[in-house]
């Protein structure tokens, strides 16, 4: 089976994994790892990884999107994300998905963050991509997303984290960004 380094420098083993679901956005493997002393169980969600993108005017307004979250149980204001196809780079995810939920497209894409998004029990990635330079046109949403799209200024959308309502990580995570790089 796999090993891996782990960062205290024991080496960690997988001893057997057996996959359990499989659905059109990820699948969950049921691992027995050994790390040092400890073997255990570990549940773990595979996911093909997701894009998010910060679109930003000239004038610092960011554009945001208002959808239905069901595991969330509400509507959410957060930065226009989406799953990457397995066969496409994290850069034609991001402008896909961008012209798709809100029509707009952009000259310049800077990669800016990657993290895990809750590494205790799964796998994705966040790329944000910084994108700018932007053209407005129609938005082509897929028949199961319902979007509201609008630009909001930076020092809004900063206001709306602080007050909770912006409250999913990666729009957080880049809106933090983008107050600390372009005050």
């Amino acid at each position: 089976m796999a090993k891996k380094k782990s960062s205290r420098g024991s080496k960690v083993q997988v001893i057997s994994s057996k996959h359990i679901f499989s659905g059109p956005a990820f699948e969950v493997y049921s691992d027995v790892v050994r790390e040092g002393e400890f073997t255990g169980r570990r549940d773990v969600v595979r996911h093909t990884g997701s894009v998010v993108v910060m679109a930003v005017k000239k004038d610092k307004s960011v554009l945001l999107v208002r959808q239905y979250r069901h595991a969330a149980g509400q509507y959410l204001w957060e930065l226009p994300a989406g799953r990457n196809d397995k066969k496409e780079s994290n850069l034609r995810a991001a402008k896909r998905e961008l012209l798709e939920e809100t029509g707009v497209s952009a000259k310049k894409w800077t990669r800016i963050l990657t993290f895990f998004v809750s590494p205790g029990f799964l796998d994705e990635t966040m790329d944000v991509f910084l994108a700018e330079g932007l053209t407005l046109g129609k938005a082509h949403p897929e028949e199961d997303e319902q979007i509201d799209a609008k630009f909001v200024p930076l020092r809004t959308a900063i206001a709306w984290v602080n007050t909770r309502k912006i409250r999913d990580a990666k729009s957080i995570a880049g809106l933090l960004w983008l107050k600390a790089q372009k005050p």
